[in-house]
């Protein structure tokens, strides 16, 4: 029985993207913790331990390699020099007990563009005093707002949902222009009953990822908290289309949620038309996320 559940386990991690998106999204949920599969390993080595059975023990090592074909390549530095463009992310949270300080936290990165969602209302005002000397152009629109050392132009909320949740600008940067996009897709949550509630996050990448293919500029950055990773093939529509700078040019998973103990990378720089150099996450803020930055080459 331990060795039908270890080659099981390792089935569902290999074909992780056709697990169905039916009752409960249990595929989504399955690919969202998918680096967490692993821990299966060492809890079937014991029970084998216990059981005294070689047999059960060399199963156990079937998702150990599943494992290592998935993410060995995610363990590596692969960073490099020479980047022209550094942007920022960061889900500041609502609730944010020091906007001020976190406005000071990301000013200090000293990056060219910052993109930030959740921003409340009643805090925007803070956040424009705090990054003003730095960063002399911006667009706030609904929850989300872009502040950059570069002119904007053509900025636009782009509808994913009823409310502001995304926002398009071209940045008039010296190697030419850039369009820059800020995303907040919808929230998930875990019924009971229900299961892993994903319909409206989906439907908001399908728009989203709707307006990408009509940009028209071939240089994109994609900047956000999607509620989602880079495994879930229900942001496929989203993620096909651009690059993730964590996974081309990053130095582990780079967790950002939640901040206390960060298990799963749902905020990340995403580009298209440029190369990314290096990508990783900031200490946390007051927030419930850390920030995300990437070091890219125009």
């Amino acid at each position: 029985m331990l060795a039908a559940v270890g080659l099981l386990w390792a089935g569902l991690m290999a074909l992780n993207g056709r697990i169905p998106h039916g009752f409960g999204n249990l595929g989504s949920l399955f690919q969202t913790l998918l680096p967490w599969t692993g821990i299966a390993v060492p809890v079937l080595l014991g029970l084998a331990a216990v059981r005294r059975s070689r047999l059960a023990a060399v199963a156990a090592l079937v998702p150990a390699v599943v494992w290592a074909v998935l993410f060995g390549g995610t363990l590596t530095d692969k960073s490099t020099g020479g980047g022209d463009l550094t942007v920022v992310s960061h889900n500041v949270d609502e609730g944010n007990p020091d906007p001020a300080g976190t406005a000071r936290a990301l000013a200090a990165v000293d990056a060219h563009v910052l993109a930030l969602e959740e921003l409340p209302t009643d805090s925007v005002e803070v956040y424009e005093r705090a990054l003003a000397g730095a960063y002399p152009h911006h667009a706030v629109r609904g929850g989300v707002g872009l502040w950059s050392r570069y002119p904007l132009k053509d900025v636009a909320a782009v509808p994913i949902m009823p409310w502001t949740r995304a926002v398009r600008a071209t940045a008039d940067t010296p190697r030419g222009p850039v369009a820059l996009y800020v995303a907040h897709l919808a929230s998930v949550r875990v019924h009971p009953a229900a299961g892993f509630t994903t319909e409206r996050r989906n439907e908001a990448a399908r728009v989203l990822a709707a307006a990408l293919r009509s940009e028209p500029l071939p240089r994109i950055v994609l900047m956000g908290d999607f509620n989602g990773t880079s495994r879930d093939t229900a942001l496929a529509p989203v993620f096909s289309a651009l690059r993730s700078a964590q996974q081309e040019a990053g130095d582990g998973f780079g967790f950002t949620w939640p901040a206390a103990f960060p298990a799963v990378r749902i905020d990340d720089v995403r580009v298209k038309g440029i190369t990314p150099r290096r990508s990783w996450t900031l200490p946390a803020t007051g927030s419930d996320h850390l920030p995300v930055a990437a070091s890219l080459k125009l």
